[in-house]
């Protein structure tokens, strides 16, 4: 009952016993010290438009800047199959986010049987449960440093800071999970409109519903409305690493059968192409608020 109920409302809930305690602890260090690393060398592996995979430190939400950098990464694969950007002669990294990867595929699995149990719980009988793809699923180390990243002369051909370390938003996949330091600055969205802290406990993992969630269930559970505070709302640095767990590449979306005793509220569509209308507007302004599912 509060699982179902902490997804029909908000969206978020923590876990505990998750298993990931080493792979997380080596994560953080491996985190840590590549962002301690001066600007020049992140950039040996910045991300662009052809290449979303990387660092970045100019990323845009609701087409104003965030105050933070990120590494974005895909499911680890050996030999010239592995499209990631990686550090060179940093083997400590790729060894920490490789370990890391597959341990949080495996817990997103676990987590996704659990809501769905939690839905059939409310009365739901013959719900078959969409399946989630390592492959299509990725791996984001934030940093959001007290001051901006960016010198004075970078800052004057790219968007103003906003006045959120990270804008309200919704996740595009399926849920989420989420490693946050204890700093804090983490708040969620209710369905009255009211804005809740997600406080730092240790030894969790913050979960999150996302898009794909919303629209399978036809909107009895909720995608999470999150922002991260600014800076004079928080005076320390803050680190966090979500795991966006998405669906297959081409798997069609749409409500699910079972929960349609009311008109579907969403059309059918491609994971491909709803994730690259959000990798789009990411990247550049395009001219109008981020996409989001209550677009389709």
């Amino acid at each position: 009952k509060p699982l179902d109920a902490a997804c029909r409302d908000h969206g978020f809930f923590l876990i505990r016993n998750h298993g990931m305690d080493a792979a997380i602890e080596q994560m953080w260090r491996a985190a840590s010290g590549f962002f301690d690393q001066p600007s020049e060398a992140k950039r040996e592996v910045l991300r662009t438009e052809s290449i979303p995979l990387g660092y970045f430190d100019r990323e845009l939400t609701k087409r104003r800047r965030d105050l933070k950098e990120v590494f974005d990464y895909m499911q680890p694969r050996a030999g010239g199959s592995d499209i990631n950007q990686w550090p060179v002669g940093q083997p400590e990294f790729y060894d920490a986010m490789n370990r890391f990867f597959t341990e949080a595929s495996t817990v997103a699995e676990r987590t996704l049987n659990l809501v769905f149990r939690a839905l059939a719980g409310s009365g739901i009988s013959r719900l078959p449960m969409p399946q989630g793809d390592p492959r299509t699923s990725t791996v984001r180390l934030n940093y959001y440093p007290v001051d901006d990243p960016l010198s004075h002369d970078e800052q004057s051909p790219v968007a103003g800071l906003g006045d959120m370390a990270l804008h309200h938003h919704t996740d595009p996949g399926i849920l989420t999970l989420l490693l946050q330091d204890m700093t804090g600055g983490l708040q969620a969205r209710t369905r009255q409109g009211h804005w809740i802290d997600i406080v730092p406990e240790e030894n969790t993992i913050v979960v999150n519903l996302g898009d794909m969630m919303q629209v399978w269930t036809n909107d009895n559970y909720t995608a999470a409305v999150h922002r991260v505070l600014a800076p004079a709302e928080r005076t320390a640095e803050r680190f966090s690493t979500p795991f966006f767990y998405s669906p297959e590449k081409d798997a069609r979306i749409a409500p699910l059968d079972a929960l349609c005793n009311k008109p579907p509220v969403y059309r059918a569509f491609t994971w491909r192409e709803y994730i690259q209308g959000r990798i789009d507007d990411n990247f550049t302004d395009l001219g109008e608020e981020d996409i989001q599912i209550a677009q389709s």
